[in-house]
């Protein structure tokens, strides 16, 4: 790790022992909401700037939508992602982003932060409890409601779901909206949403058609990810092998890093794009998505393709793909053999629930 990681690193961890106790005395006792309609303005904030973890905010984003049907929501985020992401959102009013690098950009850092303080938020929500700038957001706003993230102590988590990173702000936010006399839903989370529109999708359509050439159906795969997720060539090439082997009557096509690198060595028809929702016009016109833990395979999940996520470091629990017959698999648990089981499985439009289990 270089010396700007380790200080980095340890900024973070400074940040957050400053912050924690940021709306700990703020969260005490009830509050009464007179009309859940008047709600105008709500400021959401998740101050980090990666495709997947903007996308796993989208449940949450649905959840005040429906919540506060009158309201109009302001993102509090980093980078450029977000406006793309949530752009057939109605709710969305704003985008406030943060810069990635705020010593070398300090004047537009300081407007952020002043945009915040002077915008009339009626709610203000902290979607990670450990997020030192989210805490800190909520706090500088004028938000007559401030949710800082936690679960406080006499809401214990008893969902088996509670664990995953797009459901428990949601699971928590319901918490904290039982202070204000309101009834705790016990609707089943929204699934990620990209809101694809039927233009889009049709373009998708064509894109995939021009790839294959045929009306056969289509088994996407993207055979990276950062770091340690990311699988070894000799890995990708083995399963690639074999589920040529298994599904000849299917076309396999590869979506691209914007490394522009394939772990099956371009084997497969690729596809390249910088543009997130072209990429995700084609994933929803494939029938299954396999890849590693990463953005795109929130993507693929966003866009209703039922997904298996392989795991190999990450916490299954935390980041796998669920809803739409998809499944997360811990790969170094799971038998090799069963995947095509799995693959099986999804393809006929029924998720596997032994191996859901297991995993």
């Amino acid at each position: 790790m270089s010396i700007l990681n380790r200080i980095n690193v340890f900024r973070r961890r400074l940040m957050r022992i400053l912050t924690k106790n940021i709306g700990k005395s703020s969260s005490k006792g009830n509050i009464v909401l007179v009309d859940k309609n008047a709600i105008s303005r709500v400021l959401i904030c998740r101050p980090n700037g990666r495709l997947g973890n903007l996308l796993l905010i989208s449940p949450l984003v649905q959840e005040v939508s429906e919540i506060f049907p009158n309201s109009k929501i302001d993102l509090f985020v980093k980078g450029t992602l977000a406006p793309i992401i949530f752009e057939n959102y109605d709710h969305i009013h704003k985008v406030i982003p943060l810069p990635k690098k705020p010593f070398e950009n300090l004047i537009e850092y300081c407007k952020v932060w002043i945009s915040i303080k002077n915008e009339p938020y009626d709610v203000a929500i902290n979607v990670d409890q450990n997020s030192s700038s989210g805490r800190l957001a909520v706090k500088f706003s004028k938000a007559k409601y401030k949710f800082y993230g936690d679960l406080e102590d006499q809401f214990l988590p008893v969902k088996n779901d509670y664990d995953h990173i797009a459901k428990y702000p949601v699971y928590n936010f319901r918490n904290y909206l039982t202070k204000w006399g309101l009834h705790k839903s016990n609707k089943i989370i929204a699934p990620l949403d990209l809101k694809l529109d039927s233009n889009e999708i049709a373009e998708g359509k064509k894109i995939l058609k021009t790839l294959t050439n045929n009306a056969k159906r289509t088994i996407c795969l993207f055979t990276y990810a950062t770091g340690e997720k990311c699988f070894s060539k000799v890995w990708w090439n083995d399963f690639y092998s074999k589920l040529k082997s298994e599904y000849k009557d299917y076309n396999i096509i590869e979506i691209l890093p914007i490394e522009n690198v394939s772990q099956i060595d371009f084997q497969a028809p690729t596809f390249y794009s910088k543009d997130i929702r072209e990429m995700g016009a084609l994933i929803a016109n494939t029938d299954l998505f396999i890849g590693a833990d990463s953005g795109i395979m929130h993507l693929a999940s966003s866009v209703q393709t039922p997904t298996i996520g392989l795991f190999s470091v990450s916490s299954l629990k935390k980041y796998e793909p669920y809803d739409n017959c998809s499944i997360g698999i811990d790969v170094k648990k799971f038998p090799a053999n069963d995947y095509f089981k799995v693959i099986n499985s999804l393809l006929n439009n029924g998720r596997l629930k032994l191996y859901s289990k297991a995993v």
